[in-house]
């Protein structure tokens, strides 16, 4: 069953093309203060080129703070895409149509801001080329390719391929439409990208099938790139983070803070571009419930992570946990976590009403993402913490210097920015989709009442 308002085909396109076609005054404000924040992100990033990691709250055991925080919590952002997309389509879940193509865009901006923070961290951007192509041969220096740091960027950049085909192939119907409502330059890109799709049977053949096999094709990605993320820690053999918990407890996590991204999303775009037809209370009810089912996943690897630092009664792993637990303000920290990731939200999601009330769900969407960057967080920075055998090794605790501060406000942005100039340039909700399920938009009878739903043959 799917609720609805039955909408005309010339009604959807004025809808969902009309700020695609039409630039309203706050588009230029937000984009301004998002520009400016990203330009702050990219003088920082300079900064540290020119005068180096000295710049950042780095000690001498703690190698891996924030730009790594940053990393693994966009890599699980980007998870969202599949999740939303991927998924629901190949299971054909009627709700999944005006959502699809922002859960997939956000896969695709938070990946490219993922992929930035390795780079940043190295200090010499320049020189991270020769760590996966070595062009230096006369020194005999070769990558290992058993390492996870290599099969990264593998990892990566075969999911953001993935994911921008998949989000090509499903613009194509919603291209042609733009094409020919649109004049002048803008007429002339959206020909040349619409690549001739004109409608006809042979068309829409291909292109629902090639949306298939991406969703299905793109489902081992998913579960690869954040299990390589995790292997990158595990397979350091280093107390905190060797543990074979970490691939399935990174993949759940991934999929908890993506889901609440996702919502996030779906909240701003409701309001600004006035989709309440389209994106509707139902939405929420529905995605409020898959994170129900997602919450009690991370909570069962959220605890074995817990008790398998303890079980192992290796002095360094419970040290790590004491640090975490008694010592502030990392206890306060994973006290916060908890406390938004986890017990905040559930009561929430159990009801109906509130899962129906968008206010609540933004500010409880928001309240999950603070926690599990906090997750992020304090799983990189603990480990490296703890005092080292040598006392030549002791140094301060890590303190974020307010460069990380600026960058970090900066990755928001900029992920930001690129999901805003998107959402001007294409339609956000996708035309084609909207519409189909409009043509299998039927009453049928359920007891004694007649209610809306979907028929598919």
């Amino acid at each position: 069953m799917q609720e609805r308002q039955a909408l005309s085909a010339r009604r959807i396109d004025h809808d969902l093309l009309g700020f695609v076609l039409h630039t309203p005054l706050w588009f230029w404000i937000a984009a301004g203060v998002l520009g400016l924040l990203v330009s702050a992100f990219v003088g920082s990033v300079g900064l540290l080129v020119l005068f180096g990691l000295q710049l950042l709250g780095y000690t001498n055991v703690q190698y891996w703070t924030i730009f790594i925080t940053h990393f693994v919590f966009w890599v699980g952002i980007s998870h969202a895409g599949v999740m939303i997309s991927a998924i629901l389509r190949l299971t054909q879940a009627e709700w999944r149509r005006p959502i699809t193509r922002c859960a997939e865009v956000l896969a695709i901006f938070s990946l490219i801001t993922a992929a930035m923070f390795p780079l940043i961290h190295t200090g010499r951007l320049w020189r991270t080329a020769y760590w996966a192509f070595p062009y230096d041969f006369t020194r005999g220096i070769w990558p290992d390719v058993r390492s996870a740091l290599i099969w990264d960027p593998s990892a990566i950049v075969t999911y953001l391929t993935g994911t921008a085909l998949f989000v090509f192939v499903d613009l194509l119907p919603d291209l042609a439409v733009a094409r020919d409502r649109s004049t002048g330059l803008r007429h002339h890109v959206y020909r040349a990208l619409a690549l001739g799709f004109h409608g006809s049977a042979r068309q829409w053949r291909l292109q629902l099938t090639a949306g298939i096999l991406l969703s299905a094709l793109i489902l081992p990605v998913f579960v690869s790139v954040h299990s390589i993320v995790a292997w990158d820690f595990a397979m350091a053999i280093q107390p905190g983070w060797h543990s074979t918990i970490l691939a399935p407890y990174f993949v759940i996590g991934a999929v908890h803070s993506g889901v609440a991204a996702v919502v996030t999303t779906m909240i701003i775009l409701r309001r600004f571009l006035h989709l309440d037809k389209y994106i509707t209370l139902q939405h929420f009810d529905t995605i409020g419930r898959l994170q129900l089912v997602v919450w009690f996943g991370y909570l069962f690897f959220f605890l074995m992570d817990f008790y398998f630092g303890l079980f192992a009664r290796d002095p360094v792993e419970v040290s790590i946990w004491e640090l975490r637990l008694t010592q502030p303000p990392t206890n306060i920290l994973l006290f916060i976590q908890v406390l938004t990731a986890l017990i905040i939200p559930l009561p929430f999601w159990f009801s109906r009403r509130c899962r129906r009330n968008v206010s609540l769900m933004f500010w409880l969407s928001i309240s999950v993402n603070v926690g599990m960057f906090l997750e992020r967080y304090i799983l990189v920075v603990t480990p490296l913490s703890v005092k080292q055998p040598f006392v030549y090794t002791w140094s301060p605790p890590y303190q974020p210097q307010v460069i990380e501060y600026v960058i970090t406000i900066g990755s928001f942005a900029l992920a930001s920015f690129g999901l805003l100039l998107f959402a001007k340039v294409f339609p956000i909700i996708p035309l084609w989709d909207v519409k189909e399920g409009q043509v299998n938009s039927q009453e049928v009878q359920v007891g004694r009442r007649e209610v809306p739903a979907a028929i598919h043959d």
